[in-house]
């Protein structure tokens, strides 16, 4: 069952603490309570905000993909969540097959099939007289290139997310939302005398053997604060639409008709799911967005530029059975986006900024004392307290009521400087990043979950391409991995409407 600590503040040691109550920080802790390790679980909002990435009613789940790798990694997440839910005893995942289509020169989609044939992923290539027969609302050109996969579908987000936390809860994880990060302090002695991370947060403070910084576009901030590694990371405000079905037929986009989910590879880049999850609306919206600050951006959809860019493409491609002119109803999003729309996984190095490797000597009497006062120090005498090698918890004589003494003051500047000559590297193998999810990363949430709780447990994880995901990519090539084909997601200047490529 979950620990519920009197009084629900922050504090404990614990083999790993995640940063990050959304889709992937929730996978990460279920994975690794599940593995029988201890987890702390913060989360600066509610549990199941709205604010982030991992809110809503659903996402899209397919196999299609121009990278091979992640339509190879799909195929271990299908199973992962197969698994999740055969644990939770309820569903997130419906099956309505999907459908990509586009110019048959779209260099994304010619290689969607490309990684089709070598996974060996079942597909369909339909005719224009095929998609008409079997899909006879949707309108597309004559010319069209269209798959068919059998495995696409919806995943019920907020549910998923839910779900994840339960069974980490139910592992021994423990949760704690309302509780913003403050600081992340690497270089504390744990308990046991290994060195440990101090995670600081506005309900008190927790040790952890590592780290995992899962925040969403909040992360980039964070990383700069404990390392000066700028990310490359940038959020993106997206508006999600659900438009009326006409009701002379209103089943007529559902799954019970064989109405799939969809990607229209053209310009822009529109996605859409049957109408599932409330009765008569579909769900249409632009793959793309506007630059934002997650701390200051609007959570209000952008509804002018859904009737600017939607309602153009609905009224051209449903043949009058959708309501075009409005959405009924719209919700703000937000994607944290990579120059290469990659995702990052990765140990968090340190930059030649070796200032920043230090810990505050004020967070020290406001963070961890904040919570264990005097018995962080029990036990522990100051020639302890001097050893070498890392910086352990404070000497006695930093009482939390009576300040922090020049000599506390001292002993943990001569201690910055040591780590700054001799042990820059010890944090590569503690905190770790998952971040830069770029709009399509929620389908995976249980394959991260997997990958970040084998980095943070023994260092390596398999079958994944981590190479692809690394932090050091963005240091040989700004752009992050080479691609030949263009990437979905174009942000665009809030005035922009971009154009719909005609039937």
């Amino acid at each position: 069952m979950a620990k519920i600590e009197e009084g629900g503040e922050v504090h404990g040691v614990y083999d790993v603490v995640v940063v990050g109550a959304g889709i992937m920080g929730s996978c990460a802790a279920y994975q690794i309570a599940k593995r029988g390790k201890t987890v702390l679980l913060v989360e600066q909002f509610d549990f199941l905000h709205r604010r982030g990435s991992s809110h809503g009613e659903s996402r899209t789940i397919r196999v299609t993909y121009p990278e091979d790798y992640y339509t190879r990694m799909m195929k271990e997440a299908y199973k992962l969540w197969e698994e999740a839910e055969s644990e939770a005893g309820y569903m997130v995942y419906q099956r309505t097959g999907h459908l990509d289509f586009g110019s048959p020169y779209n260099r994304s989609l010619l290689a969607v099939i490309s990684s089709l044939q070598k996974e060996g992923v079942p597909h369909q290539i339909l005719s224009h007289k095929e998609v008409a027969i079997r899909f006879p609302t949707l309108r597309l050109p004559e010319d069209s290139l269209v798959i068919y996969t059998s495995q696409g579908g919806i995943l019920r987000a907020s549910k998923a997310v839910a779900m994840f936390q339960a069974l980490a809860a139910k592992h021994g994880a423990v949760l704690r939302d309302r509780a913003k990060v403050l600081r992340v302090s690497p270089h504390w002695r744990l308990p046991d005398g290994s060195d440990g991370i101090l995670v600081g947060t506005g309900r008190g403070s927790a040790l952890g053997k590592a780290c995992i910084l899962a925040a969403g576009a909040w992360t980039p901030q964070l990383v700069r604060d404990i390392s000066g590694v700028e990310l490359p990371i940038k959020a993106l405000h997206t508006s999600i639409a659900y438009w009326a079905v006409n009701k002379i037929n209103p089943d007529a986009l559902s799954p019970t008709r064989g109405f799939p989910s969809f990607a229209d590879y053209g310009e822009p880049y529109i996605y859409g799911t049957p109408s599932i999850e409330y009765p008569g609306l579909v769900k249409v919206a632009v793959h793309s967005g506007v630059l934002c600050d997650p701390n200051r951006r609007s959570v209000s959809p952008d509804m002018e530029a859904l009737k600017g860019v939607v309602s153009p493409w609905l009224a051209s491609h449903f043949k009058g059975s959708v309501k075009w002119e409005a959405p009924i109803m719209a919700e703000g999003c937000m994607y944290s986006m990579t120059p290469d729309q990659d995702f990052i996984l990765d140990h968090l190095p340190y930059s030649s900024k070796t200032e920043m490797v230090g810990i505050n000597v004020l967070d020290c009497k406001q963070g961890f004392f904040a919570q264990n006062g005097r018995r962080a120090g029990q036990g522990r005498r100051r020639e302890t307290a001097r050893s070498q090698g890392s910086l352990p918890y404070l000497p006695e004589e930093a009482d939390p009521d009576h300040g922090i003494s020049s000599e506390t003051e001292a002993f943990v500047q001569n201690g910055v400087e040591s780590l700054q000559r001799d042990q820059l590297g010890i944090c590569k193998s503690q905190i770790l990043v998952a971040a830069g999810f770029s709009g399509h990363g929620f389908k995976m949430g249980p394959l991260v979950g997997r990958v970040m709780a084998d980095l943070a447990l023994t260092g390596v994880s398999q079958g994944v391409p981590l190479e692809m995901f690394s932090i050091e990519r963005f240091t040989k090539d700004a752009g992050g991995n080479h691609k030949l084909y263009e990437v979905p997601v174009k942000p665009v200047p809030q005035a922009t409407i971009p154009r719909t490529r005609s039937s």
